[in-house]
């Protein structure tokens, strides 16, 4: 028996870096048991070429990748989404669509490479470690035993997520 993948949307404010990376990485850690989208609440318009560049020496395909707006998530054509993840700062406090279906949301906030200032050097260590704090989230949350967490259970574990360090700021 075939099983529709679980929909999950990851939300920023740009949608041009994190929620991308994040997009990317589950499409791949997560096949074919998830299927991952991003948006964001203020779109740019425009995937920062930091993180095209990162995906691309990764070997993640970026032609498809587009830099969104969240509504695209929340209307009567939208996929049904099993699962809603804010990953910058100043989401938790942003007011949220009601998403149809009522998704399980967690909040999984680190520092926005996009802001960063400095070298060359510095800004790609900026992206270089938002890009390992995602992966490091998405691999535990592919992980979990989703069938046998009760619902209370399983939210507990979304939101422990959002709680891990960076392996080097340990």
């Amino acid at each position: 028996m075939n099983q529709d993948p679980l929909n999950v949307l990851f939300l920023c404010t740009g949608n041009s870096a994190r929620s991308i990376m994040a997009e990317a990485i589950l499409n791949r850690l997560g096949r074919p048991k998830f299927r991952a989208f991003s948006a964001g609440s203020h779109p740019r318009g425009a995937i920062r070429p930091e993180a095209l560049d990162l995906l691309s020496r990764q070997n993640y395909i970026v032609d498809d990748l587009e830099s969104k707006d969240w509504e695209r998530f929340s209307g009567p054509d939208a996929p049904d989404l099993t699962f809603v993840f804010t990953l910058c700062d100043q989401a938790a406090s942003e007011s949220c669509p009601v998403w149809p279906g009522q998704p399980m949301t967690a909040h999984w906030g680190m520092p926005d490479p996009a802001i960063v200032e400095g070298t060359e050097a510095e800004i790609a260590l900026a992206y270089a470690d938002a890009y390992r704090m995602l992966h490091q989230r998405i691999d535990i949350f592919t992980n979990l035993p989703l069938a046998n967490l009760e619902p209370m259970a399983l939210q507990k574990r979304l939101d422990e997520i959002g709680t891990q360090k960076h392996p080097s700021a340990a």
